[in-house]
């Protein structure tokens, strides 16, 4: 399956804001207002849906949930759909989801990570539309540090559009914002530095393929059923599969690795990319220990401490773009080209 790329956003293009997973409590509000005056800023009108109540674990039932995503998905006057943040449970709207509509409608942008994965993934694996597992709306206040790029960066790129990304280097250690008191935060805290490692051995990586990959704790719930098959890729330049750990121990992370592998979803990997993580270890396993388990025997580069996961900052990821990771001694570095 080849990659669709949604058309380059404009100054005066709508962008649809709903919750697929948890809403936004009123105690954050104004943070939610804060991001999305920083998407207006660009020149976008924004379009907020009825599906973002913070109540409760999601924002609405789930029929409502599925068909106001697939709704804006479709609706050909919104050219891109951003989440506000991820959540729980958004896997009750795989089966609800209208994929033959989504399939027939010119490509949208859907940006999102964490519980987002479980429908940005498939929706690239089953449509072939290009998805970007980047900062949610709640995030998109911040500046991206030098090097790295916003979600609103890559979807204003035409098709063929080559990009290169560089880490700063630096990451946030040690707690997080609080958006019921800093609503108005547009800067990272970034209070410690460090760079990819390779897991696998030693020895620089110079590796391509296509991109896909997400949450290990949302996904691998989808291991073995038709929303997680990457062979629908069908990539003869092979796959960059990244994966990355919310919060879950080591030992949970191992289980769902394995199942995932066995399942397939690393099959036709040229490496893969594993995501900078503050997820627990346990007394005889680390979260770095849990990967080698679980994948180390597929004999390919397993470069860890990559920026796309829940530790900031965020390196954006195109889900179907063409993908060359380098990591060498001196340099760290993702480019990706939406072909």
């Amino acid at each position: 399956m080849s990659t669709r790329y949604p058309a380059p956003l404009r100054p005066g293009d709508r962008v649809g804001v709903t919750a697929p997973s948890s809403g936004v409590d009123e105690s954050v509000r104004e943070r939610l207002t804060v991001a999305i005056r920083t998407v207006e800023a660009r020149g976008y009108e924004v379009v907020v849906g009825e599906c973002m109540d913070g109540a409760g674990h999601v924002s609405a039932p789930a029929a409502d949930r599925a068909r106001e995503l697939t709704g804006l998905l479709t609706d050909p006057r919104i050219r891109a759909v951003v989440p506000p943040w991820g959540g729980e449970t958004a896997i009750d709207l795989l089966p609800l989801l209208d994929w033959d509509a989504l399939r027939a409608a010119e490509p949208t942008w859907m940006v999102g990570f964490s519980d987002i994965s479980t429908i940005i993934t498939p929706l690239t694996l089953l449509t072939g539309v290009a998805t970007v597992h980047g900062n949610n709306l709640m995030d998109t206040p911040y500046q991206a540090p030098e090097g790295l790029l916003t979600w609103l960066d890559i979807v204003m790129m035409e098709p063929g559009t080559t990009f290169t990304q560089t880490p700063p280097g630096r990451h946030r250690a040690q707690g997080w914002v609080d958006y019921k008191t800093s609503p108005e935060v547009r800067e990272f805290t970034l209070d410690t530095p460090g760079r990819w490692q390779r897991l696998d051995g030693d020895g620089d990586v110079h590796v391509e393929g296509r991109l896909i990959g997400g949450c290990v704790e949302t996904l691998c719930n989808l291991a073995g059923t038709p929303y997680l098959d990457t062979a629908a890729l069908a990539a003869p330049e092979g796959l960059l599969v990244y994966v990355e750990a919310c919060e879950d121990d080591a030992a949970t992370i191992c289980r769902a690795l394995h199942g995932m592998r066995l399942a397939g979803f690393f099959t036709g990997a040229n490496a893969i990319l594993v995501g900078r993580t503050r997820a627990p270890g346990i007394a005889s396993l680390t979260q770095e220990g849990a990967v080698l388990d679980a994948l180390g025997g597929l004999g390919v580069p397993i470069i860890a401490d990559v920026e796309c996961g829940h530790v900031p900052p965020y390196l954006p990821i195109v889900n179907g773009a063409r993908g060359r990771v380098v990591h060498t001694r001196d340099r760290d570095e993702l480019t990706q080209t939406l072909a």
